[in-house]
């Protein structure tokens, strides 16, 4: 029951922050340089989306009983392919709408993500042996940084 808990405050609170990210500002970057930012974080989200399409995706970091472990596409290189293309898109209109609020709420956005895709993790591992390994050939989140 905990886990549950867990879990929609997860994605409560995530929800939370696009949902003020959108009532504070633009959701669709003016900036020529950052709506190019967001085609590639909607670019990134639908190869994904495309790699997962045998299993479908949902909100929760709960892992459902009948899915797999995705390793291609976007997935060989980052773990969390729609966490970033996420944080891409709305990245890009805090940069190009810029207040100090939706730079917190970025930042809450980003501390959420983070502990929702390292509780996400820990339920992998439980589910797939394998995962240790896949977690040590791919990034979590940023190429080459993170």
């Amino acid at each position: 029951m905990r886990r549950k808990w867990l879990s929609w405050g997860l994605v409560m609170a995530q929800f939370g922050c696009l949902a003020a990210l959108g009532a504070t500002g633009t959701v669709v970057a003016r900036s020529a340089l950052l709506l190019a930012v967001q085609v590639v974080g909607l670019a990134l989200a639908g190869w994904a989306l495309w790699a997962m399409r045998d299993s479908l995706p949902h909100a929760l970091p709960d892992v459902r009983p009948n899915a797999r472990l995705v390793s291609s596409g976007p997935f060989a290189v980052i773990r969390h392919p729609l966490y970033a293309s996420l944080l891409m898109l709305t990245l890009a209109i805090v940069l190009d709408d810029f207040t100090a609020l939706r730079a917190g709420i970025w930042l809450a956005l980003f501390v959420v993500l983070v502990i929702k895709l390292s509780y996400e993790e820990r339920l992998l591992v439980e589910r797939f042996p394998e995962y240790a390994a896949y977690r040590q050939r791919t990034w979590r989140l940023i190429p080459f940084v993170f």
